[in-house]
């Protein structure tokens, strides 16, 4: 998620001592956490609690990164809700059951996390019927929570938000760990959390998986409890029926990271173009050999051609007078760790936002790069970009074509 106006700030609570017993226990589970031992999650605390606050995590599903988020939650004894694009649904159906069989609540932030109000009002029930699809066909239920991306809404938003039985949720704290805040920053941030209220974050910035261990311990200090939002007045609440977080490990189709996930959040719109390294090396000061080279033909097996371990498919989403939005597949053939998608716009498109991968160019020739948390791919993997674009939807981008490093 990109950059929005902050939320309310909350006046400052006095804090109270936490007995020596919970203290003790919350630095457990941060070791446990950070060296990766399995952990068993905490007792639930609802007889301590005085209120009762929503952690939420934006931007979900994303491979790699969604397990190590959820296993930091269970091991440091709390449930949350994830608002999940539905895109990253459909193409991670397993890590949306396995938020559900960790005891989270799922929630709908779009399909393409667009500017939901720069949306007719077909093109706003599109975006979340489709979500709403994606996530009721991975976990057998139907979202009850919509958050707007951007916290953008309207009154047209609302009803269309109201014909799907979703009540709108915003956010009383901003963590800013789209911003690259610092896990010192989203504690602090998290520290005006008060009863009832909500707290930003996002599926995939490193210092918020850092930060939850310390945000946990501080709100048990103010006697309050990570809680559930209520579909009826949009307020954290007591968990239904208190239970808390299995112990077992969720599943996951995909092993967690070596290296911590990036912290750096996805662009919303298209950053200016960037120069690419050279590709060809420099040249050598060793001087020319006197003798002829040798006669030995090079290996018969050429190296594998990047060009060819992966697709890139286009659709269009949806198209307005004077715009489009369209969406591309990228899918690997072989492991990927980055991916680079290029096709040729027609006279009079322009491409004004991009969402899950960064753009070179607006008209014409456009490249769109991986995002940082999206490009690495297993064998037979995808992702997916979407895009807006000014002018007629036809005729389609051509000379559609994928490279993969």
């Amino acid at each position: 998620m990109t950059p929005f106006p902050a939320g309310p700030t909350a006046a400052p609570t006095r804090s109270s001592r936490r007995p020596a017993l919970v203290a003790a226990a919350t630095a457990a589970l941060l070791t446990a956490v950070t060296s990766g031992l399995a952990v068993t999650a905490a007792p639930s605390m609802a007889a301590a609690c005085t209120g009762y606050v929503a952690l939420t995590f934006d931007d979900g599903p994303t491979p790699g990164n969604t397990t190590t988020l959820i296993n930091t939650l269970r091991a440091a004894g709390v449930r949350a809700t994830f608002f999940n694009v539905g895109q990253n649904a459909q193409s991670n159906p397993a890590l949306v059951r396995a938020q559900r069989d960790a005891g989270m609540w799922i929630g709908n932030h779009s399909w393409t996390h667009p500017h939901m109000t720069q949306l007719s009002q077909a093109q706003m029930a599109s975006e979340i019927s489709q979500t709403q699809q994606a996530i009721q066909q991975a976990t057998g239920t139907a979202p009850k929570l919509f958050r707007p991306p951007y916290l953008e809404s309207n009154a047209t938003l609302r009803a269309v938000e109201a014909q799907f039985g979703l009540t709108e949720i915003n956010a009383d704290v901003d963590s800013q760990d789209w911003n690259n805040a610092s896990t010192d920053q989203i504690v602090q941030n998290a520290s005006r959390l008060q009863a009832g209220g909500s707290i930003l974050m996002h599926d995939w910035p490193a210092n918020t998986i850092a930060a939850i261990p310390r945000i946990v311990s501080d709100l048990a200090n103010r006697g309050l409890c990570a809680g559930m939002i209520s579909p009826a007045t949009g307020r954290a609440v007591a968990p239904d029926g208190a239970t808390p977080p299995p112990s077992t490990p969720p599943p996951s189709t995909t092993p967690p990271p070596t290296t911590a996930p990036p912290t750096t959040p996805p662009p919303s719109t298209t950053p200016p173009p960037t120069t690419a390294p050279p590709t060809t090396p420099p040249p050598s000061t060793t001087p020319p050999p006197t003798t002829a080279p040798p006669t030995t033909p090079p290996p018969s097996t050429p190296p594998p051609d990047p060009s060819g371990v992966c697709t890139a498919t286009y659709r269009l989403v949806s198209s307005w007078t004077g715009g489009f939005q369209g969406e591309v597949t990228v899918s690997s053939t072989a492991a990927i760790s980055g991916w680079t998608v290029r096709m040729t716009l027609a006279s009079g498109q322009s491409i004004s936002n991009v969402w899950n991968g960064v753009a070179t160019g607006a008209g014409g020739p456009v490249s769109v790069r991986n995002a940082a948390y999206n490009g690495s791919l297993s064998a037979g993997g995808s992702t997916s970009f979407g895009f807006l674009a000014n002018g007629s939807s036809s005729p389609a981008p051509s000379g559609i074509a994928c490279s993969g490093a």
